[in-house]
């Protein structure tokens, strides 16, 4: 299992367990995906899942960590010709049943004055041959998905149209309840960011937590405090993310550089982007 939210589980296991080893991975549908969280199935969802209102208020969940700020999309064959979305008025558009991507592309028609006709699947491997089979103008689902897709057809000429038409952040949903685990998870996202902000690698870790000087480096590699045994873990807790999973940039390159993805609005807040680790103190 490899990917952003596979590292992000491995993260956890590796912050809960000190090992990364030690987590089961469970492939969901969307339909499934919070079921099985709410019924104790899986313990930590981290499958591309959107945070909304409705998700935390109506279904005993709570996000806690955005991993990953995305936005719905659409790629299109070259063929076609179109290059914007307001080019899709009358388009067929395959959808993922389930999922808030069907809801912001009827807003996005809706609003624009637009028209199309839904082609709803259930299944991604599903939605995606059915494109590549012509049974739809375009497919609508989160950018960053339609880019790993283009990745993997490299000879088919697909074109991401440039709109981002909602903006998505996407992460780990925990059961609300749980306060411990909610916990842990949050704060195991923000070492990951907290270690790139201080350049803090898989590559130097151990060196940095037997040399540093720095307090905040100091306190978040367990040299200084005990912020694991507020959290309930061991105190080298996120010495244990770091040196087994890398710190945000590191996954990032691993898993997402390789296709093409631009940062954007996960580069680090010094840089311009979204994503910053609060206060590790």
């Amino acid at each position: 299992m490899r990917g952003l939210d596979a590292d992000t589980c491995r993260a956890v296991a590796a912050a809960t367990l000190g090992d990364v080893n030690l987590v089961r991975f469970v492939p969901l549908s969307p339909q499934a995906r919070f079921t099985a969280l709410q019924s104790g199935e899986v313990d930590l969802l981290v499958r591309n899942t959107s945070w909304t209102l409705t998700r935390e208020a109506s279904l005993g969940l709570s996000m806690a960590w955005i991993n990953f700020h995305d936005g719905t999309a659409f790629v299109v064959r070259g063929e076609t010709g179109v290059g914007s979305a307001k080019g899709l008025d009358g388009a067929t558009v395959c959808l993922l049943q389930g999922t808030t991507t069907e809801l912001d592309v009827a807003a996005y028609f809706r609003a624009n004055n637009l028209h199309f006709t839904p082609v709803l699947f259930g299944g991604v491997t599903e939605t995606g041959a059915a494109f590549l089979a012509g049974r739809c103008d375009a497919w609508a689902n989160d950018a960053s998905y339609l880019g790993a897709f283009r990745a993997t057809q490299p000879d088919k000429g697909l074109v991401i149209l440039p709109e981002r038409i909602s903006s998505e952040p996407v992460g780990a949903m925990v059961r609300k309840g749980d306060d411990r685990w909610f916990d842990l998870v949050r704060w195991t996202g923000a070492a990951l960011l907290a270690a790139e902000e201080a350049g803090v690698t898989s590559a130097n870790v151990a060196d940095q937590r037997r040399t540093t000087s720095d307090p905040s480096v100091q306190r978040l590699l367990g040299t200084q405090g005990n912020l694991g045994t507020a959290l309930g873990v061991d105190d080298a807790w996120a010495f244990n993310v770091i040196s087994q999973v890398g710190n945000y940039g590191e996954v990032w390159e691993r898993n997402l550089a390789p296709l093409g993805i631009e940062r954007g609005a996960n580069r680090l807040a010094s840089q311009g982007g979204l994503m910053y680790a609060p206060p590790m103190r």
